[in-house]
């Protein structure tokens, strides 16, 4: 009888122990959650303007920290290294010594750093750790509009080499062809395609932090499988086109990613942290981002401007400027100025001095330019500071389970 008692309050016992644990792991989780929140709140108030001091502090810490990172990951990789500083030391050879082959290394030489020139800016454009420089608006739109407009005036893409493609002259011949889309498409396809190559290559730190973050079963992949929870119920719509990515490169693959990638969007970076997150293949997301930024996106985006900056366009546009009343006028006489200036310049040859007029309009994309570029180095300053003080706050969550 007692020994039935004992197992009978036992029955009893055993689900309010039970169920005092799970309160307690509640309460446990809800306290996490709130320092976690605080945790960020805090992160968020590192940036130059309000703490210049341990923003830059951080920010130096967190840059000798990824030095040693990339070094191990340079001498793990040494033999790919050595490699590499081999075939850099034929080049230099090659390079200095005359000889008939100095023709082709120049040619080689220059459509080298052509191709690299592009490429550092599509870098730029995607990676900025989650802020980017917006060098398609800055860099690769105008290049695209000006050979338009050029190809247009002088009616032939046949620009003499050099000075293009670092200024574009038109040719001695007058010709009376009539330029089609697809010449100037074509014109343009090389910096098109290193762009876009390079915002593919952007994409990849994302991927492979996610990657690590679910090998090593870290923080951070704890954090992205919370963010999955609660947005599978959110009503708020950036929440819901962010879940709506997520799916559909987690449920369709290879041809989800090439969609993503395919349209001008600025939630990309989670379609790399999702193919990371659950360990999608390297080739697979590269390659369909790869086929999806430099040759379909680009193309549309291509067509776009050229549409865009083609002649009977600006015509309108330039004289829709001037219909607008009372400040048409004024707005317009600028515009037209510049297409002048721009079209004069055209037809001076290699040799000849230009005269420097300034226009408002350059003066203003010079500063615009300018301000980008503060604004996307200060991003990096804040964004590595923020990276180190969440390095602290997760050094801290660990010693407290080690405990």
């Amino acid at each position: 009888m007692a020994e039935s008692e004992k197992v009978h309050e036992s029955k009893h016992h055993r689900p309010r122990v039970q169920k005092e644990q799970q309160n307690g792991n509640f309460t446990d989780l809800l306290s996490l959650n709130e320092r976690k929140l605080k945790d960020q709140e805090e992160r968020e108030t590192i940036v130059l303007w309000r703490r210049p001091v341990t923003t830059l502090r951080y920010f130096f810490l967190e840059a000798i920290i990824d030095f040693k990172e990339w070094a191990i990951k340079l001498w793990q990789r040494r033999r790919f290294v050595l490699t590499l500083l081999f075939l850099l030391a034929v080049a230099a050879v090659a390079y200095n010594v005359e000889g008939e082959h100095q023709q082709f290394v120049h040619f080689v030489e220059k459509k080298f750093l052509w191709c690299a020139y592009w490429v550092g800016l599509g870098i730029l454009s995607s990676v900025g750790l989650g802020t980017g420089l917006h060098t398609f608006l800055l860099y690769l739109g105008p290049h695209i509009a000006s050979v338009t407009l050029a190809a247009y005036e002088c009616n032939s893409v046949n620009f003499p080499e050099p000075p293009y493609p670092d200024k574009i002259v038109c040719p001695d011949e007058k010709l009376k062809e009539t330029i089609s889309l697809w010449a100037i498409i074509s014109k343009v396809r090389l910096e098109a395609c290193m762009w876009g190559a390079g915002t593919a290559i952007g994409e990849l730190p994302p991927y492979f932090m996610a990657r690590a973050a679910r090998l090593s079963g870290t923080e951070t992949d704890e954090e992205f499988e919370e963010i999955l929870e609660h947005g599978q119920n959110s009503e708020d719509l950036p929440t819901r086109a962010r879940m709506a990515v997520q799916n559909l490169v987690q449920r369709v693959g290879f041809f989800g990613i090439l969609a993503c990638a395919s349209i001008p969007n600025p939630l990309f970076d989670l379609a790399g942290i999702t193919c990371g997150h659950f360990l999608v293949p390297f080739w697979t997301f590269f390659g369909a981002t790869l086929i999806g930024k430099a040759i379909i996106k680009m193309h549309i985006q291509k067509l776009f401007v050229i549409i865009m900056f083609s002649k009977h366009i600006v015509e309108q546009m330039v004289s829709l400027i001037g219909a607008i009343p009372k400040l048409g006028p004024s707005l317009q006489k600028p515009f037209r100025e510049y297409l002048e200036a721009q079209k004069h310049k055209l037809h001076h040859k290699s040799g000849d001095k230009i005269e420097a007029s300034e226009n408002w309009l350059s003066w203003l994309f010079e500063k615009i330019v300018i301000a980008m570029v503060c604004y996307f180095i200060l991003s990096i300053v804040n964004s590595m500071a923020q990276s180190y003080a969440k390095r602290i706050q997760s050094q801290k969550y660990t010693e407290e389970k080690m405990k």
